[in-house]
């Protein structure tokens, strides 16, 4: 079946990737948002450190493309600044917000210093920085005349967005994407490409009027006012305005006077008794630094690893799950490819002869409309059409970009998108690494895509992206060709209104996280890489899903 006519705008995905797990010493880099000239699609791209290949064997490799620096990489990891969607629930909710810091102080008091320093401190790979300076309001014409004149008040509250700040806020805390306006100091106004965040562990989040709404005091769990010296803060804003923002030295001066100055004596000093902990002398005070790491270490120790619904194991499987019926035709293939003395070529043959099925069979299920068209004999022929706008494929990688070719080959003009999701073998926690999604992608029906399910961890995240992105829970379809009873539970828990398709379902999970008795590991045996070398599949315990 075609899907209507639609521009495939998706670039092509990227090769598949390696499973290699996220430890301490790693070396990584991501792009807080995608460029235009990449399709229009994406959102945040994190990869992974490249893999030596070799001709024989074949190694695994990893996904490329060009990126931005991270904001912070310390001797002991990198610090992922854009943010991760956190682990879900059994109820496919957060299980505790993220900690919320707030850093308020006057203009050049060391705010963003203060914050690089708590984070390197805090040791903690997943944090949001988040700057006030983003939420300036958009300036009308008249305005910018007095911007550009020296004589506009940026350091009144009424310069700010707070509404957007809050919202904001509240998306991170919650862990869902957010898109956060990029400030040109330089001309006064907001650029016209979004930056897009990610809920995380810890947010910080820095401004001259971080205190001075109280709606947002109730976000933070925390607060902080750096106190310096005011000759130093005005050194220091003549040295950044003048380098980095293009003002010159007798500008400075009369904004500084006119505006920062008294601003700070009438809203920013009184917020500073409304402050959890004060910081004199700014990033120097590194005593009230550790102090502030032991208290967030201390919170973020009582946030649990969620657990996956096994307990709802025993019940029924899900009205929403449907199994390709089992033929001889569907049977003989499954033995075909469960056989491990099945050679490459085999398994391949026979596993898109599957997927192929498999896709064929999740269309059925897409919503059609009655329409009446006519044959080349002259008569009408009362048929169905396709009663949606469009259809998008989403693949988790690496398995799931197998099966993109028998999407294509059914559905026409159809976009993809891409996401991986890995755990991390010190937390255990399933982690964001690649996200690359057609734009406009909450108005199609979403086809999730990947090859076996065991616990439905990375399925979960994955559902968990495409809701962040708008698109409704009863237009996503989750096809693979094999999962595990307790993966089809954790999914159908946790989003009781998606689609699951498959065309097998496995009784048990070891303790491995391996389906039994399973498929093996699908990626290496279609791509023909190196087992790992504890033998065990790599799809299933590097996404745990």
């Amino acid at each position: 079946m075609a899907a209507p006519p639609a521009s495939a705008d998706a670039a092509p995905s990227p090769p598949p990737p390696a499973a290699a797990p996220d430890g301490p010493g790693r070396q990584a880099e991501h792009s807080e948002a995608a460029s235009e000239d990449r399709s229009n699609a994406g959102s945040l791209d994190r990869l992974l450190p490249p893999v030596g290949t070799g001709r024989s064997p074949r190694k695994r490799t990893t996904s490329q493309c060009k990126s931005e620096p991270p904001l912070l990489r310390t001797s002991k990891r990198t610090i992922y600044t854009a943010g991760r969607p956190p682990w879900y629930n059994e109820h496919g909710t957060q299980s505790k917000e993220a900690f919320a810091i707030g850093l308020g102080g006057g203009s050049a008091s060391g705010k963003t210093t203060v914050a690089r320093m708590i984070i390197e401190a805090l040791d903690v790979p997943w944090v949001v920085l988040l700057s006030m300076d983003s939420f300036y309001k958009v300036l009308t014409q008249q305005q910018q005349e007095q911007a550009a004149c020296n004589n506009f008040n940026f350091d009144h509250p009424d310069a700010f967005d707070f509404d957007l700040i809050i919202s904001t806020l509240k998306k991170l805390k919650q862990g869902r994407s957010v898109q956060v306006p990029i400030y040109d100091f330089t001309t006064h106004s907001r650029k016209k490409e979004w930056k897009t965040l990610y809920g995380a562990n810890v947010i910080i989040f820095e401004g001259i009027m971080a205190f001075a709404d109280k709606t947002l005091l109730e976000l933070l769990d925390m607060k902080i006012f750096v106190d310096t010296d005011s000759d130093i803060r005005l050194v220091r804003r003549l040295r950044r305005d003048i380098s980095e923002r293009g003002r010159d030295i007798e500008g400075v001066i009369k904004q500084y006077n006119k505006f920062v100055k008294p601003a700070f004596d009438q809203y920013i000093q009184p917020t500073m008794r409304l402050a959890d902990i004060v910081v004199p002398r700014g990033s120097g005070n590194t005593v009230a630094i550790d102090l502030i790491v032991q208290h967030v270490h201390s919170q973020l120790e009582e946030v649990s690893q969620a657990a996956l619904a096994s307990a709802h194991q025993c019940h029924p499987l899900p009205q929403t799950l449907s199994v390709l019926k089992s033929t001889p035709q569907v049977r003989g293939m499954h033995t075909i490819i469960r056989d491990k003395e099945t050679s490459r070529d085999e398994f391949i043959f026979y596993s898109k002869r599957l997927m192929r099925l498999l896709i064929e069979h999740a269309l059925s299920f897409l919503p059609f409309q009655d329409c009446v068209v006519q044959t080349p004999q002259g008569q009408d022929y009362a048929g169905k059409c396709y009663a949606g706008k469009q259809i998008t494929g989403v693949s988790i990688l690496r398995a799931g970009e197998t099966m993109e070719p028998a999407l294509r080959a059914v559905c026409k003009d159809v976009r993809i998108g891409t996401i991986l999701i890995q755990t991390n073998q010190l937390t255990g926690e399933p982690e964001l690494h690649y996200l690359r999604l057609p734009k406009d992608i909450s108005d199609d029906h979403v086809i999730l895509m990947d090859c076996t399910v065991s616990t439905g961890a990375a399925a979960m995240m994955a559902v968990r992206v495409l809701l962040d992105h708008d698109v409704p829970e009863d237009k996503i379809f989750l096809l693979s060709l094999l999962m595990a009873e307790m993966g089809v539970h954790s999914v159908a828990y946790a989003f009781p209104r998606v689609r699951i398709i498959t065309t097998a379902v496995d009784k048990r999970v070891n303790d491995l996280f391996r389906i039994i008795p399973g498929i093996g590991n699908f990626g290496d045996r279609y791509f023909g890489t190196d087992a790992v070398p504890d033998g065990s599949d790599e799809e299933e315990v590097a996404s745990t899903g």
